[in-house]
C-alpha cells in the first residue's frame, strides 16, 4: 500500500479504486511553492504505482484551485546565488512534473473548482477529464511575470484551441471564465460552482468502476499523440523560462507583484 502521509501540502484520499487528490495550501490559494513543486514532482509516481487506485479526481482545497507559481518567492530569488542555483534544479523537475502527470495510466479527471493559473492551469489542463466553475478564471500567466510559458503551456493550449488563439492567450496572460472555457473547447465542462465536485466525481467514478484496461490502454494510445507534443516543445520552452528567469523583464514583474503596482517594463 502507498503511503501519503508524507506529503504535506497535497492530500490524498481513497475509497473503492477512486484516489480524490486535493492540492492543500488554501491559504496561498493552492500557490506552487519549493515543496508544493517537489512533491508534484512525486504524486503521480505513486498514483501510477498504487494497485488500489483506478481513476484520480484532482481538485484544489478552498476557495482555488490553484494560483501558480509564488511570485514572491521568485522576487526575492531574482539575481541570487540562491535563485540561480534554483532554476537550474526546477528546469529538470518541472518537466518531469509534465512527464510522471503523462505517464500515469489510471484516468486523472480535474476538478477546478476556482482559479486555475499558471502551472496549476496548465496541470488542469493535462488532466484527461476537466470540469471547471463557471465563474473561475482560467489563464497562463507566466507572462505576466515576465517568464516563458515553460510549464507546458506551450504544448496543451495549441492542441486544445490552435495556436492562433494559445498565442494570444500566453502572449497576453488572458483570463478565461470557466464558461468561455467550454465553449472553445479549453475544457469538457462548466457548471455551477456547487456542482464541479459532483459532476467530476460522477465521471471519475465511473471510470473507477470501468473496464479497467479498456480505459487506460485507450488514454495510453491518445497521450501517444500528446507526448509526442511534449518531446517536440517542452525541452525548448522550459529553457526559454529559465533564460527569461534572468531578466529585467522578470525582475520588475515579479517585484511589483510583490509591491502590489503595475510593472513599467523597459521595452527591451
Amino acid at each position: 500500500m502507498i503511503d501519503y502521509g508524507k506529503y504535506r501540502c497535497i492530500k490524498v484520499e481513497r475509497e473503492s479504486k477512486l484516489a480524490t487528490v486535493i492540492l492543500n495550501r488554501p491559504e496561498a490559494l493552492n500557490a506552487v511553492n519549493s515543496e508544493l513543486h517537489d512533491e508534484l514532482e512525486h504524486i503521480w509516481i505513486d498514483l501510477a504505482n498504487d494497485e488500489e487506485v483506478n481513476a484520480i479526481l484532482l481538485t484544489g482545497a478552498g476557495k482555488a484551485f490553484s494560483a501558480g507559481g509564488d511570485v514572491k518567492a521568485m522576487a526575492a530569488r531574482w539575481g541570487t546565488e540562491e535563485g540561480r542555483k534554483w532554476t537550474l534544479k526546477i528546469a529538470a523537475a518541472g518537466r518531469r512534473i509534465i512527464q510522471n502527470l503523462l505517464d500515469v495510466e489510471q484516468p486523472i479527471i480535474a476538478a477546478v473548482n476556482g482559479d486555475a493559473m499558471g502551472l496549476g492551469a496548465n496541470i488542469a489542463l493535462l488532466s484527461d477529464v476537466i470540469v471547471v466553475s463557471e465563474t473561475a478564471r482560467i489563464a497562463d500567466t507566466h507572462v505576466k511575470v515576465g517568464i516563458v510559458a515553460g510549464d507546458s503551456g506551450a504544448v496543451i493550449w495549441p492542441l486544445l484551441v490552435g495556436p492562433a488563439r494559445a498565442k494570444e492567450f500566453l502572449m497576453r496572460g488572458t483570463f478565461i471564465s470557466g464558461s468561455e472555457a467550454a465553449k472553445m473547447g479549453l475544457v469538457n465542462y462548466a457548471v455551477p460552482g456547487d456542482q464541479v465536485l459532483s459532476k467530476a466525481g460522477e465521471i471519475a467514478r465511473e471510470l473507477a468502476d470501468g473496464p479497467t484496461w479498456a480505459i487506460r490502454w485507450t488514454k495510453l494510445s491518445v497521450n501517444k499523440w500528446l507526448k509526442q507534443q511534449v518531446n517536440l516543445i517542452l525541452d525548448a520552452s522550459i529553457a526559454y523560462e529559465m533564460m527569461s528567469f534572468n531578466t529585467e523583464d522578470h525582475r520588475e514583474a515579479a517585484t511589483a507583484f510583490a509591491e502590489k503596482r503595475k510593472p513599467k517594463f523597459q521595452g527591451k
